[in-house]
This record gives C-alpha cells, sequence and structure tokens, in this order.
C-alpha cells in the first residue's frame, strides 16, 4: 500500500512539471515491450535443459494479442486536450502499469529457473509453493493483467479498455489451461492439491 501511494506521488509530481498526453502513455508501453523482449531472449527453454514443452502455440497467441491490442487501443485512445480529470485517470492507470511490472518481475524472480515464456517442464523441475506463489499459482499472468489494464485506463477510453483487456484475458486464459493441463500431467495429485489451495489469478477472489 504504501509502494503504490509512493509511486502515485511520484508520478503526480512528473505530471505537475510536464503536462501528460497519450505519447507518454507509449513511452510507458515502450518500457514493457522491452522488459518483456528481454524475457523472450533469457527465459525461453534451452533445449538441452527441457523435459517436456508443450505450448500449443499460447506464447504465439500472447504475441499477436498483446501488441495488436494494445495498437488498437492507442487508436481509439482520448487524443483531446486532457483535463484534470483526465490526467487524473491517467496517474492511476499508470500507477496500475508500474505495480504490475513489480509483481510480474517479483514473481518472475521467485519462480528463478522454474519460469519460462514458453509452457515447459525444465529437467529437476521444482514446483514453486513460496512466496507469492504460496497463494496464487499465476502471479506473472496477474502482473501482466495489471500493466495492460493499467495502459488502457490511462488512454482515457472506454473503448480502449476494452478492446485491450478483453482479448488479453481470452489469450491468458488459453494459457492458463494450457500451462495448468502439463503441471498436472508432471506433478499429478500434488498439483492438484496444490490448486485446491491456492487461487488462480486474484486472492480470495479467483
Amino acid at each position: 500500500m504504501i509502494t503504490a501511494q509512493f509511486m502515485f506521488i511520484v508520478i503526480t509530481f512528473k505530471i505537475k512539471e510536464q503536462k501528460m498526453t497519450i505519447v507518454t502513455i507509449t513511452y510507458f508501453s515502450l518500457l514493457f515491450f522491452l522488459s518483456e523482449l528481454v524475457l523472450m531472449v533469457v527465459k525461453h527453454s534451452k533445449k538441452g535443459g527441457t523435459k517436456t514443452k508443450n505450448d500449443k502455440k499460447s506464447l504465439v497467441l500472447l504475441w499477436i494479442t498483446i501488441p495488436l491490442s494494445l495498437t488498437i487501443g492507442f487508436f481509439v485512445a482520448n487524443r483531446q486536450g486532457w483535463n484534470t480529470l483526465n490526467h487524473t485517470i491517467a496517474i492511476f492507470g499508470l500507477t496500475v502499469f508500474i505495480i504490475g511490472i513489480i509483481v510480474r518481475w517479483v514473481s518472475i524472480i521467485q519462480l528463478n529457473k522454474e519460469f519460462t515464456v514458453d509452457v515447459a517442464i525444465i529437467k529437476n523441475h521444482h514446483l514453486k509453493t513460496e512466496g507469492m506463489y504460496r497463494y496464487l499459482r499465476h502471479p506473472s499472468y496477474l502482473g501482466l493483467i495489471l500493466i495492460c489494464s493499467g495502459l488502457s485506463i490511462a488512454m482515457n477510453s472506454i473503448i480502449s479498455f476494452l478492446v485491450i483487456t478483453i482479448p488479453i484475458l481470452l489469450a491468458l486464459s488459453y494459457r492458463i489451461k494450457t500451462e495448468e493441463n502439463i503441471l498436472i500431467k508432471q506433478f499429478g495429485e500434488v498439483y492438484e492439491k496444490y490448486m485446491v489451495k491456492t487461487y488462480k489469478l486474484i486472492p480470495k477472489i479467483y
């Protein structure tokens, strides 16, 4: 909570120095894509170290859906002169975005070598049940949802919000189903019991 408040104050201070426009939101989206490209290079499963791989094109689906949805979102975003309310909405959206970045990267760091951008089981794969994974099975995807939702909110357009969040949620649902199927095959009853004890994406809700 303190971290979120601090980020909100910092972003607000920056906005006072220079008025925010849709171009500002574009810079944040470029930051997101840069971070994902780093993951693509660094965290792609290695042939020699992979035991089972069954991505079912879910990674390709995400890499098509996310850029396309964000691009359409930017085209239909509010490009008119923003008033105080628009700036407040944008600040809130960017705060959600930054929280999403933090959640995603912390969960990736906690998963360590078990994290791969494609759905794969590495050799000597360990089922992570500590840290964020004690409560959520897919915290990195929660971070991804917050990132994309935050950008869509910052665009100050309901249409942008819908064309970004709905396709990405559908693509992530397919990705999660694919991932959980391979984990059940690998860990069997252990993973099924883990599913009962944890939430998929949102603590106490889902």
